[in-house]
């Protein structure tokens, strides 16, 4: 089955939302799906290297999306949004590989059995 997780929210806004949308999509994928995430508006800061994990958070929730990224999860994130969003506006994503364009979401959103957005 394939899953599209669309990501919105900040990395580190002081909830967990971020944190549970990719450990589902972590599970989901180890089951053997198709999981794909998305990022767009503030979510895009997950794929840069200059964010940091705050003192006082668990979990680094960039080392968490790469390590997934590296073992096949699909990722795209917003070429747009990555000079209008985000606390690090401008700044390069992780890998430019990443960079997507609406059209893209819009692929993978007719391709996707299930779409989860957080």
């Amino acid at each position: 089955m394939k899953f599209l997780f669309i990501f919105n929210h900040q990395p580190y806004d002081g909830s967990d939302l971020t944190w549970n949308g990719l450990r589902l999509a972590k599970n989901l994928h180890n089951r053997g799906h198709d999981g794909r995430i998305f990022l767009i508006s503030d979510s895009v800061d997950l794929a840069r290297d200059c964010v940091k994990k705050p003192e006082n958070y668990d979990n680094d929730l960039v080392a968490m999306l790469k390590e997934m990224y590296n073992n096949g999860v699909k990722l795209k994130v917003c070429g747009t949004c990555q000079a209008r969003c985000g606390i690090y506006k401008n700044e390069p994503y992780f890998d430019e590989k990443i960079k997507a364009t609406m059209n893209d979401l819009a692929n993978w959103c007719e391709e996707a059995d299930k779409i989860i957005t957080f």
